[in-house]
């Protein structure tokens, strides 16, 4: 089975510097369930179908299956909402590839990083262009941005 491990922080994006080339994303919910999300994405001419199981603690189950495109864009049409759009940008980082996410459109203004561990206890250095940790906040997973915009929040 599958595992996704992840600390999530939020961003400032003024001290980041040098990003690279960043890739666009265009994701959709078909489910947000707690106990089961169930995701379709684009990357670039890629594809991906990914269903994620609820967390305990920063772990939770991931499946994530390649897709051809095109039903990926015919999936995205049975959206329960609008789609997220962001530009990734992978950023290494004393020993780790961080993620980088510029949100667009109706959760724009909103930057998140996010690194990938092998284990809950694993340490990791924080570069400082991260800010506060959201790991554990609901209110920054991809699906609750999806139903409720960073641009509606107060």
């Amino acid at each position: 089975m599958a595992k996704e491990i992840e600390r999530k922080f939020l961003l400032h994006p003024e001290k980041l510097g040098e990003k690279g080339e960043g890739l666009k994303i265009t994701q959709a919910y078909l489910s947000i369930d707690p106990e089961r999300v169930v995701r379709v994405r684009v990357v670039g001419e890629q594809a991906y179908l990914t269903i994620k199981g609820a967390s305990t603690g920063i772990t939770r189950d991931e499946f994530e299956y390649t897709i051809p495109k095109a039903d990926a864009l015919d999936m995205m049409k049975l959206a329960i909402f609008s789609p997220i759009k962001k530009i990734r940008y992978k950023v290494p980082y004393s020993g780790k590839l961080w993620e980088i996410d510029h949100f667009l459109g109706a959760n724009s203004g909103l930057w998140l990083a996010e690194v990938e561990l092998k284990h809950e206890n694993e340490k990791v250095q924080l570069p400082d262009w991260v800010g506060k940790e959201v790991s554990g906040d609901e209110r920054f997973y991809n699906a609750y941005l999806a139903q409720f915009p960073f641009s509606t929040w107060e």
